[in-house]
This record gives structure tokens, sequence and C-alpha cells, in this order.
């Protein structure tokens, strides 16, 4: 071989030698160094758990690394409609068992719901009172702005049950489609009055002022939780649901107001 020719062939494997330097072997699967694969739980739930839910959120995320929590919260009803309709979602939570046996019985979940946390109602009014609401009695005062859950709403159902228990004929000026938007109305001075779970109340801080009835005994809500059939992400709705239901979910619910199912 000549000189040339020798330089040449030289050179090319010493190329090749850098080449192979410079390639990075792939992290084999399972291994400390390998980047954990980015996941997103999509979570649809009652709007009175949206304080807790979304603070088991952040513990969820960072128990699980490259994770991601999506919430959509709204009226029970809805979110179960959403569902039926093709949303994808992998945990459905539901202010009531009555739209729980509903996605139920349309095969949208998976397995048998778990009920977690209870609820119930009551009086909220602008700080100061001004219209002098003491009890469940004067919510039909002739006048009274009143502001309740539609009929289909668990919340709506809830104070029809507490409604009729007591005898008493409830006149609202508006109808919402989720607690959250009476407490809303409450808050900005819309209504004198409104129905809404004690713990929207709790949350809701010295924006209103609670007044608690024993009439609300007449319709507790329970809420359930389950696993969706169609969930995308099933093992990481599985991690969820024992959050939800284990000890730190408990811890959680307590400090909110909720009561034990």
């Amino acid at each position: 071989m000549s000189v040339p020719a020798r330089t040449l062939a030289a050179a090319t494997a010493a190329f090749t030698l850098l080449l192979a330097g410079c390639a990075q072997p792939a992290a084999p699967a399972g291994s400390a160094s390998a980047e954990p694969a980015a996941a997103t739980l999509t979570v649809f739930a009652a709007a009175s758990l949206k304080g807790s839910f979304g603070e088991l959120g952040e513990l969820f995320e960072a128990a699980h690394p490259g994770t991601a929590v999506s919430f959509n919260f709204a009226g029970s009803q809805t979110l179960v409609e959403q569902l039926g309709q093709g949303a994808a979602a992998d945990v459905l939570a539901t202010a009531d068992e009555k739209s729980m046996a509903t996605a139920v019985a349309d095969g949208l979940v998976e397995g048998d719901p778990t009920l977690f946390v209870s609820n119930r109602l009551t009086i909220v009014v602008p700080p100061g009172n001004p219209a002098s609401v003491a009890g469940f009695a004067d919510l039909a005062t002739p006048g009274l702005r009143l502001v309740v859950c539609a009929p289909v709403v668990p919340c709506g159902a809830a104070a029809g049950k507490v409604a009729t228990a007591a005898g008493t004929t409830l006149t609202p000026v508006s109808e919402e489609q989720a607690v959250t938007d009476v407490l809303a109305k409450v808050q900005a001075g819309e209504a004198d009055a409104g129905l809404v779970y004690a713990t929207d109340a709790l949350a809701a801080g010295d924006t209103v002022t609670a007044i608690a009835f024993p009439e609300a005994a007449a319709a507790t809500n329970r809420y359930p939780i389950a696993l969706l059939a169609a969930a995308p992400q099933p093992t990481l709705a599985a991690a969820f649901l024992e959050l939800v239901t284990g000890d730190e979910g408990r811890a959680v619910f307590d400090r909110a107001g909720f009561g034990r199912p």
C-alpha cells in the first residue's frame, strides 16, 4: 500500500473511532438515568371538590414526577353528560350517588364506585346579613332574593328535599348549574341568600356569612369516586383513587369541612 493510501486509511479509522466515542448509548428501560415519560391524569369532579382536589392534585404530582393532573370541575350531571358524549377522562367524582349511578348504568365506570365524603347544605348571606336571615324558614320571605342550584344539580336536589321535609316553599330568583355559581352570586351582592354546601361556605371565608340550619339533616349528600372504563391512564387513575380514599385524602377533606360517608 502506498504512503498516501495508508494515510487515508488511518484517517478514516480515526474518524470512525471518534464518531463511536461521541455516540451515547441508550439508557436501559427502568434505569435511574431514564427520564420519566410525561403523562396527564384527567379528573372530572363536582364543583364543590375544587379546593380539596386541587390540593390533592399537587400532592399527586409531587409523588409522581412527570405526571400532570388536569381537572374539570362542574355540576355532577354535566360531567356525566360530557362523558356520555365522548369526553376522555380517567376518574369521575360526583356530589351525589344518583349521578354516579347514571354513569354506571351507561357503562362509563370500571368497577364499583367508592364513597369517600359527605356534605350538607348551609345558608350563606352577604357580610352583615342585610336581609336578616336567621333560619331556613326565612328563605321563603316575600321579596327575598334567594339563589339555589337547579333541581338537576345535586345541591339543588338536596335543597328540594330539605324544603319538602320542612314544609317550606322556596321561590328562588335564580337556579344555577353549579354550587360555586350560587356562592359567587351571594359574594357579588346579587342575592340576599343562597344555599350551598357547608364546605363551600367554609372555603369562602369572610366573603360570606354562613348560617347553619337543622333542617339540612334531611338531605346529606354522599360523594362517590370511580375509575372510568375508557381511562387513558388506568394505572395513574387507580393511584389517585388510593390517594383520595386514603389517610392523606381524609386529612385534606377533614380540613375542608367534609363529613365521613
